[in-house]
């Protein structure tokens, strides 16, 4: 879709410069790889959130019977699924709804189709930073309310106020997510590098 991108002159300037940077920096550059490499970092963040929904919801069912923390679960899933990871396979069609509907007879559907092809890479930027927001700020509650001085200290901040009392804690399990990612980016970094001693030796 890149190539195709490139030389059409109805493509909005700030997409076909980008295509055309990528290219002239990288010509040698492997799509396929690219894109793999994209799926599974995709594949790695749904796992991760995936696991964080599963923790936070058997939180909240801890006292009741097992039934019904498995119908709570079933339908967790189901609605994950379907809803929020349909949405996620419609977000990135988007360009390809942009192409589509830049072949249309319709100046008002080219006019759409120009319109997402230049919204689509605002949004996917948002969504990943948003994305990212996310898995610390669940990731650091859920380590916060699993470190139970941590938990008291988070049950105080969220007595200053209804303003002050919702945002202290989420800076706090931001901060907590924050430590907690790098601790682990750097382990997981240090084992690389042991390992690629260890084939390089």
């Amino acid at each position: 879709r890149g190539h195709e991108a490139v030389g059409t002159s109805s493509v909005p300037a700030e997409f076909e410069k980008n295509v055309l940077r990528e290219v002239a920096e990288n010509p040698k550059v492997d799509m396929v790889a690219f894109e793999r490499e994209k799926i599974k970092g995709a594949i790695r963040t749904d796992f991760i959130l995936s696991a964080e929904i599963i923790v936070i919801s058997l939180g909240t069912v801890a006292g009741v019977s097992l039934l019904q923390q498995v119908s709570v679960l079933v339908l967790i899933a189901f609605v994950m699924t379907i809803g929020v990871y349909g949405l996620v396979a419609g977000i990135v069609k988007l360009d390809d709804l942009g192409y589509y509907l830049r072949k249309r007879a319709s100046s008002f559907a080219r006019s759409c189709g120009n319109a997402i092809l230049w919204f689509a890479p605002f949004l996917m930027k948002a969504l990943s930073n948003l994305g990212m927001l996310a898995m610390f700020l669940v990731g650091g509650g859920i380590l916060v309310h699993g470190v139970p001085a941590l938990a008291h200290l988070s049950h105080d901040l969220a007595e200053h106020g209804a303003v002050a009392g919702a945002l202290l804690p989420m800076g706090m399990n931001l901060m907590v997510g924050l430590v907690a990612g790098s601790v682990v980016l750097a382990v997981v970094e240090a084992a690389k590098r042991v390992m690629a001693n260890k084939k390089a030796a």
